[in-house]
């Protein structure tokens, strides 16, 4: 009988650990420290990335995030950000970081205003070398109005 209840339970756990997301704040978005590289492809000097162990922990982990809707969308170019910051003070139009923004794929096309509070789940990647996109990434994702 023990081991039937034991075996109930852990099946209940694992299949909850299993479809949970960790939810993570922009200080955990931090542990990554940039330097300068050089892009020939773009004759330019980027900021590259070296992620701290905390957040290479998350890497391929479903995760949420809560922050500013930012959509950088021209024409079927779709390009959305969640940002720590509202537009006005975001990494692109402000004196943010990098690390304080992510850039989202969505499974759907959402259906958020500029500067809402939303909360966003989805995959996350971490971006080292690709400089045409965001160093993170949240794919699969799915996001939810706050306010």
């Amino acid at each position: 009988m023990h081991k039937v209840v034991f075996l109930v339970l852990f099946f209940t756990l694992s299949s909850f650990c299993m479809f949970s997301q960790e939810k993570l704040t922009w200080d955990d978005l931090a542990d990554v420290k940039f330097y300068n590289v050089y892009s020939a492809a773009y004759d330019d000097i980027f900021l590259k990335p070296r992620f701290g162990p905390i957040i290479k922990s998350y890497q391929g982990t479903r995760i949420r995030i809560k922050g500013y809707f930012l959509d950088f969308s021209i024409k079927e170019d779709e390009f959305y950000l969640i940002s720590k910051n509202p537009r006005s003070s975001c990494f692109f139009c402000g004196g943010a970081g990098p690390e304080s923004v992510v850039e989202v794929v969505f499974k759907q096309k959402p259906k958020f205003k500029m500067d809402q509070v939303v909360e966003i789940t989805g995959v996350l990647e971490l971006n080292v070398d690709d400089v045409d996109h965001c160093n993170y990434i949240l794919k699969e994702a799915k996001g939810k109005l706050i306010q």
